[in-house]
């Protein structure tokens, strides 16, 4: 049952990261929680993650804003360490109630209409906390995608430069928590034994990535969003 829930997981969150851009982690890493210890939920999240970007990345590359991208890897390069700190040190229970709370307030403006204008600054800060959150807790996406749909970010340009940055933050996340927390053989057995829903979802993913357009595409936001937010609360009580 354990190994049917977890391929499930994986199949369903890889389709959403694949169509939008987000969707593995703030989806998966929460129901992961589920079924395996926190740190190894977060380290089968990160090398799963991990592969997609590495799977994609030659597809999407030229639609990269390579500009964009490099502020976000600068300004996550100051929040991984207080995150690995987090990682090792906090009770992840407090911080996943924190964290989900967050989400549903931010979810809220965004679904009463609430805009920004981009900036360098607002970069580098999107591109911090999303450090911090993925040495914490392996999930990257909610500042970005927060941050995205408020400065009404296509969806193209969301999807590739998400993947682009993701590439970076996964693998120094991963090598930084091995190094500092170890890791253990179920994570990579039971990594490995996604690899097969994870391809599987990627090929669905590309084809949802056609038929979703710009207005679509952000109620899916809104919804991803909720749906997490929500069960970080509920799950951290």
């Amino acid at each position: 049952m354990e190994w049917i829930i977890l391929i499930s997981i994986v199949f369903i969150a890889t389709s959403l990261q694949t169509s939008t851009g987000f969707g593995f982690s703030i989806l998966g890493t929460p129901f992961l929680f589920l079924i395996y210890p926190v740190h190894t939920a977060i380290q089968i999240n990160i090398i799963l993650s991990l592969f997609i970007s590495i799977f994609m990345i030659y597809k999407v590359r030229n639609e990269i804003n390579k500009t964009l991208v490099t502020r976000l890897i600068l300004g996550s390069s100051i929040g991984i360490i207080p995150g690995l700190f987090v990682y090792l040190t906090f009770n992840v229970e407090t911080f996943k109630l924190l964290i989900g709370i967050l989400i549903l307030v931010l979810t809220l403006l965004l679904i009463f209409k609430f805009t920004m204008t981009q900036t360098r600054l607002k970069d580098f800060f999107t591109g911090g906390i999303s450090g911090l959150l993925t040495t914490s807790i392996g999930v990257p996406g909610p500042p970005l995608l927060l941050y995205f749909s408020g400065v009404k970010t296509d969806k193209t340009t969301l999807r590739s430069t998400t993947l682009g940055y993701y590439l970076f933050i996964y693998l120094i996340s991963l090598i930084m928590q091995m190094i500092f927390g170890g890791t253990n053989q179920v994570v990579w057995s039971s990594a490995l034994a996604a690899i097969p829903a994870v391809i599987g979802g990627i090929l669905f993913g590309q084809l949802l990535f056609k038929w979703i357009d710009q207005s679509t595409f952000r109620i899916i936001t809104y919804v991803i969003l909720l749906i997490t937010g929500s069960y970080m609360v509920i799950s951290s009580l």
